[in-house]
């Protein structure tokens, strides 16, 4: 915190700091006189004569009353990863939207438009990696009808927690009355001590996901839209462990995609009654080589947040957390159950 030359902690941050990264010191309680304070670190997303509003690394927004703050200042940008491989936000961002593509898609000035009959909402949401080119407001409206065009809610999927992130779009959604339904995580780590982690004996690996692929797959009733979407990307591979026997479905199954120096995760499942026995680290392992045949060196995933199994087994192969994603609703829009998760 700041502290003046006199030795007092100063409030070192205005509104004209709406937008940077700031970490502030505020009363528990503006009325307790015995001075308990709480730090909140984040991006100052709003600035009134009444409260402050900080939105945190995971997206939780903090409204601090003005009277309650006794220090703050502007920080640095989070510090850089110390494991695993380096990447901007939009770099990431990228590389995963390739991995997962829409039937159709459109561009709004930096924004783009995606649509895939409402399989998945990442396949059905606007991803805003730059200026729309138009005011919000004109922006948002141009979105809701591009949706309602094909049946569809409109939903925006935003980012915080890493330099470039969309704090504040994700403020301005929010005040205009978007919801936001599900939040997830992407997280990176380093290709090659992966595909070292166990011996992938008796992991099938294929282009294309078969019938045994989709039997272990946690979605039902796959149409041919999901099959499209899941063989979109550069170079995608599926890994099977097939089960004890010819008429169950495999053992464990995921999903990886090759681009450039990211491999890309996902669909990673194991047979309830077979997990803790290293299925999900054989599959993964199996895929990092192939992937490192290509060329690849770095990995990311993506998992949800409340997921505590997958999120501890990530973190002993070595992923760490590189950003939240979150998707917002269009208040007017309707959701017809259609979508699962993220």
């Amino acid at each position: 915190m700041e502290i003046s030359a006199a030795g007092r902690l100063e409030v070192r941050i205005t509104a004209a700091d709406v937008g940077k990264r700031v970490s502030v010191r505020r009363l528990t309680d503006p009325g307790d006189t015995g001075g308990k304070f709480t730090d909140t670190v984040g991006v100052l997303t709003s600035w009134d004569d009444a409260v402050v509003v900080i939105t945190r690394r995971d997206g939780e927004v903090v409204r601090i009353p003005r009277s309650a703050l006794v220090a703050g200042k502007v920080v640095p940008a989070a510090p850089a990863r110390r494991r695993g491989p380096a990447a901007s936000y939009e770099e990431l961002a990228g590389v995963a939207a390739r991995a997962w593509r829409p039937l159709e898609s459109a561009r709004l000035g930096g924004w783009e438009l995606r649509a895939a009959a409402g399989f998945t909402r990442r396949a059905n949401s606007v991803l805003p990696l730059g200026d729309p080119g138009l005011p919000l407001d004109e922006a948002l409206t141009e979105v809701r009808r591009w949706y309602e065009e094909r049946g569809l809610p409109a939903y925006i999927q935003t980012a915080t927690g890493a330099e470039g992130t969309e704090e504040l779009l994700c403020a301005e959604l929010e005040r205009r009355g978007w919801v936001r339904e599900v939040s997830a995580e992407v997280w990176a780590g380093a290709l090659a001590p992966l595909a070292d982690l166990g011996e992938p004996s008796g992991v099938v690996l294929s282009r294309e996901a078969g019938e045994a692929w989709l039997a272990r797959y946690q979605r039902k009733g796959v149409s041919d839209v999901a099959l499209t979407v899941l063989a979109s990307g550069p170079s995608v591979w599926f890994a099977t462990v097939p089960g004890e026997r010819a008429d169950q479905p495999p053992a464990a199954i995921g999903r990886c995609v090759v681009d450039g120096r990211w491999a890309g995760f996902a669909a990673v499942e194991v047979d309830p009654a077979l997990r803790r026995r290293g299925l999900a680290t054989a599959v993964m392992a199996a895929l990092a080589r192939r992937a490192l045949d290509e060329g690849a060196s770095a990995a990311w995933l993506q998992v949800e947040t409340d997921n505590a199994g997958a999120r501890t087994l990530y973190e002993r192969l070595g992923f760490a957390a590189h950003h939240a994603y979150h998707h917002y609703r269009a208040p007017a829009g309707s959701d017809d159950g259609r979508y699962g998760s993220p």
